[in-house]
Parts: structure tokens; sequence; C-alpha cells
């Protein structure tokens, strides 16, 4: 059920439930952009700014603090590689929900957010398995 369809039709809680967990990860994208835009939210998750003034930053490394790790990563192909094929087999293992067609069109809109809000041993593996098909991969 694509977004304009739910958008014309009244549901309940249950069954817009239902009619995302239905929905591919791009007609998924599609939705939560009608939502941001049609509320004016963002469902990016805060960042914690990092300090803009040299000398903060200083007294904090001095002070002996430690330092907060990033802990939740979103994976990029930046580029497919001569090897497109290889790297839309890749990522349709990582992303069982893709089909084909998705997969090639995230792969074709590198740089492009393939694996979003993921840890980071499950980030730094996705990154391995896409670099090992030929694509050059970063970790946000």
């Amino acid at each position: 059920m694509g977004v304009r369809n739910m958008a014309d039709k009244k549901l309940s809680k249950d069954e817009l439930i239902k009619a995302v967990e239905k929905m591919s990860v791009l007609e998924l994208s599609d939705f939560v952009k009608a939502l941001e835009e049609k509320f004016g939210v963002s469902a990016q998750a805060m960042v914690a700014q990092a300090p803009t003034n040299g000398a903060q930053a200083a007294s904090a490394e001095s002070s002996g603090e430690p330092k907060e790790e990033q802990t939740v990563f979103n994976v990029v192909v930046a580029s497919s590689g001569a090897n497109k094929i290889a790297v839309i087999k890749a990522l349709r293992e990582l992303v069982p929900t893709l089909g084909l067609k998705e997969a090639k069109d995230l792969v074709d809109a590198a740089p492009k957010e393939v694996i979003t809000q993921v840890n980071k041993k499950t980030a730094e593996e996705a990154r391995e398995k896409l670099r090992g098909a030929g694509a050059t991969v970063e970790l946000k």
C-alpha cells in the first residue's frame, strides 16, 4: 500500500502498523519524508554537538574526561565501483527485505545511506562485505 493510498483511507492503529510492515524500504522512506513534510518535524536522531571552541576541546582532553564513543552508525555506499552487480548482491544479503530493483536503485543513487541506525559491529561487518564486493563505503 503506497503513501497516497493510505492518505485517502482512514486506518486504525493496527491497520496502519500492518500497512507499514508490508512497505518496502523505499516506500517506507517516502512515507517518513511525507510525514516530516506534513508535520514539520525530522525523524533524524539527535546528535550531540562537538565543542566548536578549540580551548573547550583542549580543556576537556586535559581534564581526563572520557570521550563519548559513537554507538549508532549509518552505512553509506559512496560509490559502487566497477562491479555494481556484486555490490547489489552484497546489499541484498545485508538487507534481505530489499528487492532487486530497490537494491539497484540504492546503488545507482550513490552516495546513499543503505543501512541506518545500526551498532558498530553490524556497521563494520556491512562495510567489509560491501568493500569486498568492490564498493566504496563510509560509516557515519
